[in-house]
């Protein structure tokens, strides 16, 4: 991240020296290619970020003692175990 934090504060440098009136066209054009290709690269720095953190933000999150709860037996009744199944007609 400091790399990135380095080059914004190269670009702001940039810009600056860009808004000189007193800069040579040739500077100012040398400082433009210069900036578009920091604004690139941080462009993709960012980009990464963000899909690290799309990663981050779409995984679940698990408590200590939290384990998997399976559903299986929802709708079962209490005292008979059944599911509902049939009770009778069933091939033995």
């Amino acid at each position: 991240m400091k790399n990135f934090e380095e080059n914004l504060d190269r670009l702001e440098e940039i810009s600056r020296s860009i808004k000189d009136p007193n800069v040579k066209l040739e500077d100012a054009l040398s400082a433009f290619e210069e900036g578009i290709k920091l604004a690139k690269g941080m462009e993709k720095e960012i980009d990464k970020i963000e899909g690290k953190i799309q990663v981050l933000m779409n995984q679940p999150v698990a408590s200590a003692g939290d384990s998997p709860e399976l559903d299986l037996f929802s709708g079962a009744d209490e005292s008979s175990g059944s599911a509902g199944a049939p009770t009778s007609g069933l091939r033995q």
